[in-house]
């Protein structure tokens, strides 16, 4: 597991399966480091050869739950988030959302993102990497990034999920 820290900038954890490598490996190259004052964190996997992605969906589970909890105690705020892809999305969301404090969204449009950050302050994207255009994934990432989360009404329901 990645050592806990508590920097001025959110991290941005990312991993994918083998179905989601190659659109991981552009999204690498899309968003550099320090995009909206993130700094970037690839679980993997190395290459294209298969894996097993519920592996890689637990290590950045519980690398960001850890995060997320020292940027709590540290500033008051938890803003690290992380990135999930598989071929269909589906299988990483499933393995995301067994953890307490994760709130994964697997999204197919930018509304779906939108609404996800706005509603659901999602903390986990999650992409079907054989259902989304690579130039559709990069702007849902730049959404997820950069849509904040509305509180108000929604802070109720937050709770709700993890009682």
């Amino acid at each position: 597991m990645a050592a806990v820290t508590a920097p001025q900038s959110p991290l941005v954890y990312i991993a994918s399966d083998h179905a989601g490598f190659d659109l991981k490996k552009l999204i690498l190259e899309k968003w550099p480091q320090g995009f909206q004052d993130f700094v970037w964190k690839d679980f993997g996997p190395a290459n294209a050869d298969r894996v097993d992605y519920p592996d890689f969906a637990n290590h950045v589970c519980k690398a960001l739950i850890a995060q997320r909890s020292a940027e709590a105690q540290n500033f008051g705020t938890a803003r690290s988030r992380a990135i999930l892809i598989c071929g269909s999305g589906q299988g990483m969301a499933m393995a995301a959302n067994r953890y307490r404090q994760i709130r994964a969204a697997m999204v197919w449009s930018l509304e779906s993102v939108e609404l996800a950050r706005a509603h659901n302050d999602a903390n986990v994207l999650c992409i079907g990497a054989r259902l989304i255009e690579p130039t559709l994934a990069v702007k849902l990432v730049e959404a997820f990034l950069t849509k904040p989360f509305e509180g108000g009404r929604h802070l109720g329901r937050l709770a709700k999920l993890d009682a």
